[in-house]
């Protein structure tokens, strides 16, 4: 029995949870050139949307998240939880498995 999700607002990450959408990699080149989808891999970065209120210590409170929403993030190309919604993917990562956040 699968649950369905509506819309992604709907669904908010518990503890240290990081709510990310990979960037989907370029699939035209700076001169126009089409590249086919079999060439384009996939990129390690992601679009911050959600994140929990973050862990709870041995003494009960909580500790600070690495990361906010809006935040562009490297993260690992494997692990996480999936979570598709229509024909949209996203994936549900630990705070410390986010390996780093890129500033601009």
């Amino acid at each position: 029995m699968a649950t369905a999700i509506r819309s992604i607002k709907s669904l908010v990450p518990l503890l240290d949870r990081v709510l990310v959408q990979r960037v989907k990699a370029e699939t035209k080149t700076a001169s126009g050139i089409f590249l086919p989808e079999s060439s384009v891999k996939e990129l390690n970065e992601a679009k911050v949307l959600a994140v929990g209120p973050g862990a709870l210590a041995r003494d009960g409170a909580r500790v600070p998240m690495g990361c906010a929403a809006g935040d562009r993030v490297l993260i690992p190309q494997f692990g996480g939880s999936p979570v598709k919604v229509g024909e949209e993917e996203f994936t549900l990562f630990r705070d410390s498995e986010i390996l780093a956040k890129i500033n601009e």
